[in-house]
This record gives C-alpha cells, structure tokens and sequence, in this order.
C-alpha cells in the first residue's frame, strides 16, 4: 500500500500552495488526499505582489477536497501539509483541527506548512511543540510564529527536525524538496535522494 499525505485546507487557499505539493505527491507516487471542513468543491485564491505593502488576491481554480476534517483518521496518513492563503483563517477553528494536526507531531511525521499555516499551528493546545524550534512563516506571520513559543527565521525552507516551513509560493520547490526528503528518511531511506 502506498504512503498516504494528508494535506488540510479549506476555500481560499493560495492556489499553487496546494496545487504544487498535490501534484508533487502524486508525481513520487504517495497517495494525495484533501481534507476540508466539508467534502465539497473548494475555491483557490491566486496571491500575487504587484507593487501594494501586501499581496492582492484573485479567484484561482476550482478543487474538489476527499473528506471532510470529521473523516480524517490521522494513523492513516504517513505526512502532512498545511498550505497557505486565507484558509488558515477559519480552518484553525475547527473542532477536528487539533486532533489532526497534534497525531503528527506526537509521532514525529513529517509536517509542512507554508506561508499563513502558521495560524493553523496556533490552535494546537500543546505549544512545546513549538518551544525552542526555529521555523519561518509569511513574514507578516512573524508574531504567530514567536506566540509559539518557536524563533522566526527568515531562511526559507526551514527545516527543524519533523517540520519543514517557507515563506511563500515562490518557495514552493525547496520546501517541497526538502518535505519528500523527511518522508523517505520517515520510510526508512538511508539516502533520500536515491
């Protein structure tokens, strides 16, 4: 049976902070599934930079998640990731959220999250999680990050022991690199990139 990757969002979603690592996981040959608040048709954002103090946001694709967060039986996933966008907003409200997210650092899988996942991480009511680490976030996440209890760096990825972090979109190919290579040591791949 092949390894399994839950990613966890909901609408909003910057568009290629879920889009990259889905088709990455499937292009390794892991199983990819999408977890939302309610299985249903999500809706993409497409973040961008041009020239405002922050990003601007426009309708991205249309994505149809697997199960709803009441579904996810987190033993059955050997990874996470959390992307960014606005969905780390309301996700992290969910009752399910803690539960989830906690299974993957009580057993030191591989975690990733990028971008705004930070405030998914915020829900966690076990912050030693976090005390001491060093990750990286949006920088205007900045303060999310330290309220962990964790350093903020802005080196991006940032890979500290089970969870890798980035910054942005455009960190998409590191982070992701280094998120595959954690699942393959988890496998019990001496050297990852064999």
């Amino acid at each position: 049976m092949s390894k399994r990757i839950l990613i966890l969002t909901g609408d909003a979603v910057e568009a290629l902070e879920v889009y990259y690592p889905y088709f990455r996981i499937l292009e390794e040959g892991y199983e990819a599934v999408i977890a939302s608040p309610n299985r249903k048709v999500l809706r993409t954002v497409v973040h961008d930079f041009e020239g405002w103090d922050t990003y601007t946001e426009k309708p991205g694709y249309q994505l149809g998640s697997h199960i709803s967060f009441s579904e996810v039986i987190p033993e059955a996933y050997n990874g996470l990731i959390i992307p960014g966008g606005r969905a780390p907003e309301y996700i992290r409200l969910d009752r399910h959220i803690p539960r989830i997210v906690s299974h993957f650092f009580d057993r030191n899988k591989p975690v990733g999250a990028i971008c705004h996942a930070v405030l998914v991480l915020n829900a966690l009511n076990k912050k030693w999680y976090f005390e001491g680490r060093t990750m990286t976030a949006y920088p205007a996440c900045r303060f999310d990050v330290e309220n962990l209890g964790a350093f903020y760096t802005n080196k991006t990825p940032y890979v500290d022991g089970n969870l890798v972090s980035g910054q942005l979109w455009p960190d998409l190919p590191g982070f992701m690199r280094e998120f595959l290579k954690l699942m393959r040591i988890e496998e019990g791949i001496e050297n990852p990139y064999d």
